[in-house]
């Protein structure tokens, strides 16, 4: 095993497609189950588009050919069939019913929020989003709460990357049930991360809320997907998730002394069993949706 992980390691490298690249067709690299799902599904349905369309294409050059002018001058009359009209209404409705069963599995799969572990509120402004860890919140004044700014280009380090790179990114520990309660301050907005498998609508008064669980870290990328005004293409995404170790130093970092005294208690989101093992990546141990 240590040998098949040393050569891995040196002659098999993977790199994840976790932002949009230049003339990308494809999707980005599934980080959730609920992606991989969503992926799974469209190469599922892409064999059936073959399939339909090379059936579809080889009937319109079989009738061109057999029934054009030179072999049937005078053409016959065929006012009905039921033979082909019991078949071209069975097939389709089987083939709608292949694709009908796990696409609605994976719709509601999309809509279970499991047990989480964590929640975070996204609210969407005109143009930036503001985030807030309410599972740390005690009052206004000790709150786990960030404006999230795009970086302008000029200020961009190099290996950023350009309208997508913010001053403050989301922060998650990875392998954990996390719970997104999404809204708005002002106008219609969309927080979407294509490799998380997310996409929803903020909705001024309204919160909406969906549930992502990251299988490996990374830093993954998002926009706005609603248009929300004048510089809607400016407001992205950045989830960056992390072991349970440094999310609980990011949190330590990032927190007034107040809180880093409510996060040293005991808590059902921090509390570690006898056998030593951290009840945040336990809770919620169901990885499927």
């Amino acid at each position: 095993m240590i040998l098949i992980n040393i050569f891995w390691q040196l002659f098999v490298s993977i790199a994840y497609c976790d932002a949009a690249e230049p003339w990308q067709l494809g999707f980005q690299d599934a980080a959730t189950p609920m992606m991989q799902g969503i992926i799974d599904l469209h190469h599922d349905i892409s064999v059936f588009l073959i399939i339909i369309l090379i059936f579809v294409l080889w009937m319109l050059v079989r009738a061109l050919w057999h029934f054009r002018y030179q072999r049937n001058q005078l053409p016959e009359r065929m006012v009905h069939g039921t033979t082909i009209e019991i078949i071209w209404t069975l097939f389709p409705s089987a083939i709608l019913m292949f694709i009908a069963i796990p696409s609605f599995a994976l719709l509601y799969s999309m809509d279970e929020v499991v047990d989480p572990a964590i929640t975070i509120k996204a609210i969407g402004h005109q143009w930036y989003w503001t985030y807030e860890y309410s599972d740390y919140n005690r009052s206004d004044e000790q709150s786990l709460t960030f404006d999230s700014y795009m970086i302008p280009e000029d200020d961009l380090e190099l290996g950023q990357l350009r309208l997508l790179e913010v001053d403050n990114r989301v922060v998650v520990p990875a392998k954990t049930h996390s719970r997104i309660i999404i809204t708005s301050a002002d106008v219609l907005h969309s927080w979407a991360v294509p490799s998380l498998g997310v996409k929803c609508d903020a909705v001024p008064g309204r919160l909406n809320q969906t549930s992502i669980f990251i299988e490996r870290e990374g830093v993954y990328y998002g926009q706005c997907s609603e248009l929300c005004g004048t510089n809607h293409a400016f407001m992205p995404i950045v989830v960056e998730a992390v072991s349970l170790d440094d999310y609980l130093s990011w949190v330590s970092s990032t927190s007034s002394p107040m809180m880093l005294m409510f996060l040293a208690k005991p808590s059902r989101y921090y509390s570690t069993s006898a056998s030593g093992d951290d009840d945040l990546s336990n809770r919620g141990s169901t990885e499927g949706r």
